[in-house]
């Protein structure tokens, strides 16, 4: 047998210094692992919390068939903590109100978490209107388990009709006009929000990225395409404009313009422009806008910089985000661990691999960050949200690098565990303790 062909047999290939034998994932589990994949990176606009609540909103409405009269709407403090500060996009205003009260005006739930696209001038006059008559009272949901819970109800004179998200960003649970029942699973865990989990580890998430078919990744492009899009904050005053910042004249003289100046300055741009409110879609990751951004725009930079190829840096961008949805899996929803963290780390799989490693670097790369970064707590959404991400993403580079060159933190320091996916799972544990 020629060697081309044996190392097509056993899956081996070479990069660099490194040698690897993966295992090919039977075409069921591709499958299943590509629908969580597609199902958990979607487009958003706008900060994913308020977005939830507009969304909610805008189904409450829609069942309840005219204008609402009054919008009560109660969350969790999750919820409440994560959507008060950041900008809602296309209004140059920040929080909650205007949020539900677009979501009235113009939301359509079939839009999912883009589900202001259509704002206009107009509609946020029309909206401002209807807040200064005191119709949209927003509150904490008292008792409530879930991290992630938005509840609507809309009234017009007699007409009531109630919508509730909980689990997921999307996940409607509950759904009624007139007391009529229309959806009611709210009962039961909301873990695996709208299909079965699929079991990961980190092994398989690997393998996954690195012997799928490349026709079967093609679809994570899009996520390079709107996420790339979004460093047009570099032009601009959004935010803290840390992103912008990081490439003016006096800090590239101290930073330099490098590949990982320019790793932290993109990155940062597109959380920038969207904390800020702006009107463009980025690819999110479970549920999360900044997270999006973080497992696919150091990524992205990584791999352009350096010339790879358009099938290494698709199976970089997969081994980013699904590295993240595995986290979450294990980390929920919400939490008190900041996101980037999630993010971040797979970013650096991705980074990682992009350097020529292996599985056995991928999993270095992960131990290393959760070694540094596991005590940044999540404070809220919110502009600074982008000093966080620049973080993430420097540490990001740094466990790359040190995987790579075979250093990793042991199992006798922290919560590192000698099985890369132990540590994962200690994650929630240091999370619960913050």
């Amino acid at each position: 047998m020629e060697l081309a062909a044996f190392a097509e047999e056993i899956n081996l290939l070479s990069f660099g210094r490194y040698n690897f034998v993966f295992t090919m994932i039977p075409s069921s589990q591709r499958k299943a692992i590509a629908d969580l994949l597609r199902r958990e990176v979607v487009p958003a606009i706008g900060c994913t919390e308020p977005m939830a609540v507009a969304l909610c909103t805008a189904r409450a409405r829609e069942l309840l068939g005219v204008f609402p009269e009054r919008i009560e709407v109660l969350l969790s403090a999750n919820i409440l903590k994560n959507a008060m500060g950041v900008g809602i996009p296309g209004t140059g205003m920040i929080g909650l109100p205007i949020a539900v009260a677009l979501g009235a005006q113009v939301g359509r739930s079939e839009y999912g978490l883009e589900v202001l696209r259509d704002v206009t001038s107009e509609a946020v006059e029309a909206a401002r209107n209807y807040l200064a008559t005191g119709a949209v009272s927003v509150a904490l949901k008292e008792g409530v388990s879930e991290t992630l819970y938005v509840e609507v109800r809309c009234t017009a004179g007699e007409q009531v009709s109630e919508a509730v998200i909980a689990g997921a960003h999307t996940r409607f649970v509950y759904l009624s006009k007139d007391g009529e029942v229309a959806l009611d699973r709210r009962t039961g865990s909301s873990s695996c929000a709208e299909a079965e989990c699929v079991p990961l580890t980190l092994q398989r998430v690997f393998d996954y990225a690195t012997t799928s078919p490349a026709d079967e990744l093609a679809f994570i492009g899009e996520a390079r395409r709107l996420n790339m899009a979004a460093e047009m904050a570099l032009g601009g005053e959004y935010g803290h404009s840390l992103g912008r910042t990081l490439r003016g004249e006096k800090e590239l003289h101290v930073m330099g313009d490098s590949l990982f100046s320019r790793m932290l300055a993109y990155t940062s741009a597109a959380c920038d422009a969207r904390m800020a409110g702006a009107m463009v879609p980025v690819m999110s990751n479970s549920g999360s806008g900044n997270q999006g951004i973080a497992a696919t725009v150091p990524v992205v930079v990584y791999a352009e910089q350096t010339g790879a190829s358009e099938e290494r840096t698709l199976r970089a961008l997969v081994l980013s985000h699904l590295t993240a949805v595995y986290i979450k899996q294990n980390l929920g929803r919400l939490s008190a661990l900041c996101g980037c963290v999630v993010a971040a780390t797979g970013s650096s799989c991705g980074i990682a691999y992009l350097m020529g490693g292996g599985y056995r670097e991928v999993a270095y790369a992960v131990q290393n960050m959760i070694a540094n970064l596991t005590g940044m707590i999540c404070d809220g959404a919110k502009p600074s949200c982008a000093l966080k991400v620049s973080s993430g993403v420097s540490t990001a580079v740094m466990s790359a690098l040190l995987a790579i060159e075979g250093k990793c933190v042991t199992s006798v320091e922290g919560i590192i565990d000698e099985d890369v996916d132990c540590s994962i799972r200690n994650l929630p544990i240091s999370a619960a303790t913050e």
